[in-house]
């Protein structure tokens, strides 16, 4: 979950760079409460749409009709919200899994790449450090606040990282261990840009409208045939209305607040590359 840094963007803020958030860009970006009042509230005023509706059509002829519908139906038309909801689920907490791997897969690369930059001559050292520092800070800055709103692309290379790596690639070793040391930062760096790589295809990950779209219908056609079957009685229906309906904006609530690994109050934070800043020089007692 995101500490208040100053990385963090504003959890209300509708507007960005002056330009106006659509309404899922600014329901992402809530506080999880906020998130919750708004999923529930919005589910419970269907929910007593669809009642209001169905209990007022519930006469004559059409209430006979309803009372026609076999409440076995409800069994099948559950369990398939209960497959629907699994599918979207898995995925969406896979992305979010694998934009924690890959963010500390990075922050591991770099940190080994700075450890063993100790193995050469301070303002050796010192110069690789700097140049990691800077694509840290770039990342944390900059590429965090794009995979937030979804517009990190794989266009801009790394300049920081890859001068690292060229610099590294172009040093003398004066001895075998050095050597290794070289041989190891590369690598070590070549992790981290495909760790960067990933961390950014991962960010636009996404549960598209139509997986939004079944999802929501689905619940909505239970909905109707749980006031369709229980219309006769209409304490009942109500009842049995809302704990469908309460599952159901706990589902949703717990998609939406995992959907984008890199947008919201549960996401993945840049604190392990942070850390990388934090580590004191050989150098410094």
């Amino acid at each position: 979950m995101r500490s208040p840094r100053s990385w963090r963007i504003s959890a209300c803020l509708l507007v960005t760079n002056r330009t106006v958030l659509p309404m899922s860009d600014w329901l992402y970006n809530l506080p999880v409460w906020w998130m919750a009042l708004v999923i529930f509230a919005a589910t419970y005023g269907a929910t007593a749409a669809v009642y209001l509706v169905v209990t007022r059509l519930a006469v004559g002829a059409r209430a006979r009709a309803f009372k026609a519908v076999s409440p076995g139906l409800l069994s099948p038309l559950g369990i398939i919200f209960g497959l629907l909801v699994a599918f979207v689920a898995v995925g969406v907490w896979g992305d979010f899994d694998r934009a924690k791997v890959a963010v500390a897969t990075e922050a591991s690369a770099l940190r080994t790449a700075v450890l063993l930059a100790a193995d050469f001559a301070p303002e050796e050292e010192a110069q690789l450090r700097a140049l990691i520092s800077r694509h840290i800070t770039q990342c944390v800055n900059e590429e965090w606040h794009a995979m937030a709103e979804h517009r990190a692309t794989l266009t801009l290379p790394p300049a920081a990282l890859i001068e690292v790596l060229q610099r590294t690639l172009t040093l003398t070793p004066a001895n075998d261990g050095q050597r290794t040391a070289q041989r190891e930062i590369a690598s070590a760096l070549e992790s981290a840009l495909d760790a960067r790589r990933q961390r950014i295809i991962v960010s636009q990950s996404n549960v598209n409208s139509v997986k939004w779209a079944g999802l929501l219908l689905q619940a909505l056609c239970t909905l109707i045939a749980i006031a369709m079957v229980q219309s006769n009685n209409r304490m009942a229906c109500a009842i049995a209305m809302t704990l469908f309906a309460t599952g159901v904006a706990l589902y949703i609530l717990l998609i939406a607040s995992h959907n984008r690994p890199f947008t919201g109050d549960i996401s993945v934070g840049p604190e392990p590359l942070m850390q990388v800043i934090e580590m004191r020089p050989s150098s410094v007692p």
